[in-house]
């Protein structure tokens, strides 16, 4: 069985390595997949979005998500079996909803928080260890869910709310998301979305945040347009979002999240 762990712990410190070593002592026959410790920190859009991205690419098993900005408070740890039968571990604070809302809802859902499973004593501070990892790993070796904490229901777990695109005229005005290591910006505009937008392949797009006014070309990919020139495309995840060829477009437009970014036939 698989347990795959996204967080925003980074690498420079102890504990993605000791919530390895807490599954690995529960159930050695694991196999953990690391999907991401690289989440911005306590930034629980970028990993809802990061879960919701990746989820589909990820063989069934048990998904652990630790962006957790609440630690110790009364927030709760929760489990929760998605319609497509993966489980879901992590914090209720809108981290895993995206996911879930993508892999046909919730059909069963548990509070883990007090769960049999957890580690004693547990840390006030470091649940990715003393809760989430031990719960998800007993899980994956086979433990019902329903008996691994008190059942909630679907409607009491808490969502994340993106905002949403309009059109006002020929201006499509989205919200940038996430600005990536490379300086692309994802906006919150699906496949769908764009048509009816007045946006064409192949042709000029003007891009417009705040005071700053660029001119792009909606492109199927980054050669399409010279080194240095800003694109207007669709990425891997067939999410509208920008990018400048060899560049960046984050820094070019000053974009950071939230922004909100007008784009109008050119």
């Amino acid at each position: 069985m698989i347990v795959t762990l996204l967080t925003d712990y980074g690498h420079d410190d102890e504990f993605v390595g000791v919530c390895h070593g807490v599954i690995a002592s529960i159930d050695p026959s694991l196999r953990v997949l690391d999907v991401m410790h690289g989440i911005g920190r306590y930034d629980v859009r970028h990993g809802a979005l990061v879960l919701r991205n990746t989820l589909p690419y990820l063989p069934a098993g048990v998904h652990v998500a630790v962006v957790d900005p609440q630690v110790g408070t009364e927030r709760r740890a929760v489990a929760l079996e998605t319609g497509d039968g993966r489980i879901l571990v992590g914090p209720d604070n809108g981290l895993l909803s995206l996911a879930w809302e993508r892999a046909g809802g919730v059909t069963l859902a548990v509070d883990v928080t007090r769960s049999p499973h957890r580690l004693e004593p547990v840390s006030a501070t470091f649940h990715g260890r003393d809760v989430f990892a031990p719960v998800a790993a007993h899980l994956a070796a086979g433990a019902e869910l329903a008996d691994a904490g008190d059942p909630l229901q679907p409607d009491e777990l808490e969502t994340l709310e993106l905002p949403e695109p309009r059109q006002e005229g020929d201006t499509l005005v989205a919200h940038a998301l996430v600005c990536d290591r490379f300086g692309n910006v994802a906006l919150g505009v699906d496949h769908e979305r764009v048509q009816g937008s007045g946006l064409r392949l192949g042709e000029a797009v003007e891009v417009e945040v705040g005071d700053r006014m660029r001119m792009a070309t909606y492109a199927h990919t980054f050669a399409d347009v010279e080194p240095g020139e800003l694109l207007v495309y669709e990425d891997a995840y067939r999410t509208l979002a920008l990018a400048v060829n060899r560049g960046d477009a984050a820094d070019m437009l000053g974009v950071r999240p939230d922004a909100e970014v007008r784009l109008r036939p050119g």
